[in-house]
């Protein structure tokens, strides 16, 4: 797959267009957009998501498609769960409804900003050194065990070093000021308001979001246009998904079950293609393994979408019976 750099600066633009778009949105009129609003936001991004992978076929072929994909459908499920932190980070600072729009915002750029690094990194060290599959590998399998073995019905949030050194450090006021980073105390002092630590906060927990989502995404496709692409594009339409969620995310029970799923899928295919590619000296004298099976992209979505459906139908099915269950107890 040859990527033109005509075809990176179009998709550079066009991709930062819609997210300048984005933000003048907010910052125009920061509010609380309706169901119907998020509804059409979220389904014309991904809609458009979708209309890329038809482009790529196209203009590529099939294999790229699926690849992209089968990425994109990765990155948006582990984007959700994303969403859970985002809850808990805005309840935790009593960040209003009408702002939270402006933090989201603050925080998807950031995302993505983060990913960019990482991405370049990644497709480096892939490109040079084969042996990081291992290391993608076991840790996604890690991070699934670690997933399975989680038995706590509300994940927390407790603030790391960063947001208690920025608490400690940076001159702030004690209120928001209807949503402004910056404001002035009774002395007339610039100061930042709060909202510096919020976003301290969202950034933290992005990277350690991205330390999950980046090695499995690299599982299913190496290139980094792929990968790139997806990963906007799953990032895409998360400020409005997170309204429309709304009381949703608590109905989703099982959706860690299905992301454990599916980054111990993964994590397994990269310990495969590893073993396929292995020229590591001290394993099997740095020739490849011919046992090991190669894993298609049909295959990867196949399990991608079977595990997310089935958890998300499995979740509305429990919460559904626990209501039947507490409004009739005595069945």
């Amino acid at each position: 797959m040859e990527v033109t750099g005509w075809l990176w600066t179009v998709t550079l633009v066009g991709l930062g267009a819609l997210v300048l778009f984005d933000l003048f949105l907010v910052s125009r009129r920061p509010h609380e957009p309706s169901l119907r609003e998020c509804a059409l936001w979220v389904t014309g991004y991904v809609a458009l998501a979708l209309l890329f992978a038809v482009f790529l076929w196209a203009h590529f072929d099939g294999d790229a498609a699926g690849q992209y994909v089968a990425g994109w459908l990765t990155e948006y499920s582990l984007s959700v769960d994303n969403l859970f932190v985002f809850v808990i980070i805005m309840a935790r600072f009593r960040i209003e409804r009408r702002y939270q729009q402006k933090v989201l915002l603050v925080g998807i750029i950031l995302s993505l900003l983060l990913r960019g690094v990482f991405i370049a990194l990644g497709a480096a060290a892939i490109s040079r050194f084969t042996w990081v599959f291992y290391i993608f590998g076991g840790f996604l399998i890690y991070t699934a065990v670690k997933v399975f073995g989680y038995d706590s019905d509300e994940p927390e949030y407790s603030e790391n070093l960063l947001v208690r050194w920025a608490r400690r450090v940076l001159p702030m006021t004690g209120h928001f000021d209807a949503g402004r980073l910056f404001t002035r105390d009774h002395h007339g002092r610039r100061r930042f308001t709060p909202l510096i630590v919020v976003f301290v906060a969202i950034g933290t927990t992005d990277v350690i979001f991205a330390l999950d989502s980046l090695p499995a995404i690299f599982g299913l496709t190496d290139q980094p246009y792929l990968i790139f692409t997806a990963t906007v594009f799953a990032m895409m339409g998360l400020r409005q998904l997170y309204f429309l969620l709304g009381g949703l995310l608590d109905r989703l029970v099982y959706l860690s079950i299905g992301l454990g799923v599916v980054l111990g899928f993964i994590g397994v295919k990269l310990v495969l293609q590893a073993l396929a590619e292995n020229n590591l000296p001290f394993l099997n004298g740095g020739e490849p393994i011919g046992w090991a099976p190669h894993i298609g992209i049909g295959v990867s979505l196949t399990v991608i979408a079977g595990a997310l459906a089935l958890t998300a139908i499995a979740s509305l099915i429990k919460v559904r019976l626990d209501e039947r269950s507490r409004v009739s107890p005595g069945r």
